[in-house]
């Protein structure tokens, strides 16, 4: 095979419907969008759930009951496969891993999660382990310390 032979796969291209070209087309005069009226216009059409000024169905609808999703904790979550960017014997904190630029943000606290493998022994610091990851910090000569 040469570079000048090759091609995209059968069907990833696909031509563009060109929108008011001619009769021919299927798609020209009005462009699919119908003669005059809101939607025919530049810019038209109205917004999600809206009913044409009658009350919307969500409003009609009487709201009930009580989410607890707004108090419950979000923990950043990272691999410890990830771990292995540091130096044998020191001591991983949340913080460390933020400056690290491992996690983005500290949220409520950090889980360390046990995917990837992890060749230096380190004492790490967090919030929460899974078991496989608290199994592969203590294989590899470390200590899981919950905070």
């Amino acid at each position: 095979m040469k570079l000048h032979e090759l091609k995209p796969a059968e069907g990833a291209k696909h031509v563009r419907k060109r929108l008011g070209r001619g009769i021919g087309s299927g798609t020209g005069k009005t462009a699919g969008k119908g003669h005059k009226g809101q939607n025919a216009r530049s810019g038209g059409g109205v917004r999600l759930g809206f009913e044409g000024g009658q009350t919307p169905l969500f409003r009609r609808l009487p709201k009930r009951g009580f989410s607890n999703a707004v108090f419950a904790t979000e923990l950043a979550e990272i691999n410890v496969g990830k771990l292995n960017k540091f130096e044998a014997g020191t001591v991983v904190t949340p913080q460390l891993l933020k400056e690290a630029k491992i996690i983005k943000s500290l949220k409520d606290g950090v889980k360390v999660l046990g995917s990837g493998e992890l060749t230096v022994g380190l004492t790490v610091q967090a919030q929460a382990f899974s078991k496989s990851a608290i199994e592969k910090i203590e294989a590899a000569g470390g200590k899981a310390e919950v905070i």
